[in-house]
């Protein structure tokens, strides 16, 4: 009865259509009317509730609200807001409801079912701690009975029975340690949950946002490498290299924030994390300069994990810029790699490779180092950091399996470990690239489908000026009706569109050609695309350049 999820959509098949994503996961949902309706059922019981935005216009929300700020201390009711899409910002009247709805999250309509069942799963995640919180809550007043009891005991038995008193005395004293043992460890599982739903918040938000320009990058990226292929003016051609080289370096940052929110497709294989960091050893010399010594420490000679041997890089050289930072007159930087056991519950039974980071800089503040792993912040001066660098070492971390700790004293250094879960070691595989070099022979015929517009028109011209012949469909449906006229020697199609997607579009295709060769794009990372069991299909991320986008094509004409 707990875990219920109540719907509220009173209008339309849209309560049907809603249980109907939800049943999939096996929950048990039920339908309601109108407010009053949903809140006995909150009287009643549920782990969360899915409301239409339209089901709270005007006073109809007066009896959820009362049921919300009638809510005892422990619970924090989790809502799913399904809006309208809204071409202007919200109202006042709007963004006081959202207000007053508390633990609520907003999922702009129209979305997919798995962005639904998504949100359902992490809002009743949320519920059961609630519960279990209610649960501690209610032991803590047990104990807490039972020494007002043994108190009251005592003072009864103070009149008449002294000798009784020491023995007493001692019993109570045992009894006030353990509570007070219990009452730390609950506070410490409780501040460990707190930080961990907040860095899952934020990693959704920053994941959002990077997802969404990773097509406005590609468009301006790959534009700009037209204009200096095909300008004969050298000024101009200059303007485009710097147009170009600012979207890399936005790339960089979306792809930072993509790893900070964990929803981006790591390349997880094999790492030997000693040889990784015997590699990386000039470029952190010179990266730390002539004033900071550099010490490695390795416990064996090979210490597997499965990681982004590309994305793990990026987070050593981010801490090692850190420490650089903080020791502006120099110093010491000490890496030591070891095997360790799981330190605590936080983290799965095992053997872990432990990379320890250990500078002898300035420290961190205190008041500030409970903070460090969040996007954004930073305590270096206005325009020295980003606050991505420790962001982005934690999500790597996290995505790996493992996480990152940090300990840090004022004026006495700082030390960074990452724990990565340990793996047996693997022989490489040499890999072959003579591919790449082979040439296409004839005019071959790609047929792109993608629905937005200035994307679509960026890969029709990039692959005309390649020397291909390309038609071009705005959506799914439209781009299977063109492939029995067109008969492209190659499908091109984006991931993530309305109606049909990419996987979709895919399926469909092969059904009339299943020798087609296909290339996937996508600017999304919330879908592992490449282990899905797509033959002759290749995957390119977005944003690319335009070599890039010429050796897929070239690769998957091949075959």
């Amino acid at each position: 009865m707990e875990r219920r999820i109540l719907i509220l959509a009173p209008f339309g098949r849209d309560a049907d259509v809603i249980a109907e994503v939800v049943n999939k996961d096996g929950r048990e949902c039920e339908r309601c009317g109108d407010t009053h309706a949903l809140t006995t059922e909150l009287s009643n019981g549920a782990g969360a509730a899915l409301i239409t935005e339209e089901a709270l216009a005007g006073d109809q929300a007066a009896p959820l609200f009362a049921w919300l700020e009638r809510q005892p201390a422990w619970s924090d009711f989790p809502i799913v807001l399904l809006a309208g899409d809204r071409a202007r910002r919200r109202s006042a009247s709007s963004l006081e409801v959202l207000e007053r709805l508390g633990n609520v999250v907003v999922l702009e309509r129209p979305l997919n079912s798995e962005t639904l069942r998504r949100a359902v799963t992490s809002s009743l995640r949320a519920r059961i701690r609630q519960y279990d919180s209610r649960q501690h809550l209610d032991v803590s007043r047990q104990h807490l009975a039972q020494r007002i009891e043994a108190q009251a005991a005592l003072v009864q038995l103070n009149d008449s029975l002294e000798s009784r008193i020491a023995e007493r005395t001692h019993e109570l004293a045992s009894a006030n340690d353990r509570l007070m043992k219990e009452i730390h460890e609950r506070a410490k599982v409780q501040a460990v949950l707190v930080q961990s739903q907040k860095m899952e918040a934020l990693g959704q938000l920053t994941g959002g946002i990077a997802h969404d320009f990773n097509n406005l990058l590609n468009v301006i990226m790959v534009n700009a490498e037209l204009i200096a292929r095909v300008s004969d003016d050298g000024r101009v051609r200059t303007m485009a290299a710097t147009a170009k080289r600012a979207t890399e370096r936005g790339a960089k940052l979306t792809s930072q924030l993509l790893t900070f929110s964990r929803t981006s497709n790591f390349d997880l294989k094999a790492v030997d994390v000693v040889a990784l960091l015997q590699d990386m050893r000039d470029i952190i010399a010179v990266s730390l300069g002539s004033t900071i010594q550099f010490i490695t420490q390795f416990d064996a000679e090979e210490l597997w994990t499965e990681a982004d041997a590309n994305q793990l890089e990026l987070a050593i050289l981010n801490l090692a810029i850190n420490a650089r930072d903080a020791m502006a007159g120099g110093g010491t930087l000490t890496v030591r790699v070891g095997r360790r056991m799981a330190p605590d519950p936080t983290l799965a039974d095992g053997q872990y490779v432990v990379a320890e980071f250990s500078d002898t800089g300035s420290g961190i503040p205190a008041d500030v180092i409970s903070r460090v792993f969040d996007p954004f912040f930073t305590t270096k001066p206005i325009g020295k950091g980003t606050g991505l660098g420790l962001s982005q070492v934690y999500g790597i971390a996290r995505q790996a399996g493992g996480t990152a700790r940090i300990e840090s004293e004022e004026g006495h250094g700082t030390t960074v470990r990452l724990w990565l879960p340990m793996r047996e070691p693997v022989v490489s595989e040499s890999e072959s690239v003579s591919a790449v070099e082979q040439k296409v022979e004839g005019i071959k015929r790609i047929l792109v489908v993608e629905d937005d517009n200035e994307v679509r028109s960026m890969l029709v011209d990039s692959l005309k000026m390649l020397g291909y012949v390309v038609t071009q469909a705005h959506d799914g449906k439209t781009g299977l009706r063109r492939l029995t006229d067109d008969r492209p020697d190659l499908l091109m199609v984006d991931f993530a569109m309305p109606g049909m997607n990419g996987i979709d579009v895919i399926a469909a295709a092969r059904k009339v050609r299943d020798d087609l060769p296909v290339i996937l794009a996508t600017g999304y990372a919330d879908v592992d695309i490449s282990r899905l069991a797509v033959r002759r299909c290749s995957i390119l991320r977005k944003p690319f350049q335009l070599d890039e986008l010429a050796r897929t094509v070239r690769l998957s004409l091949i075959g």
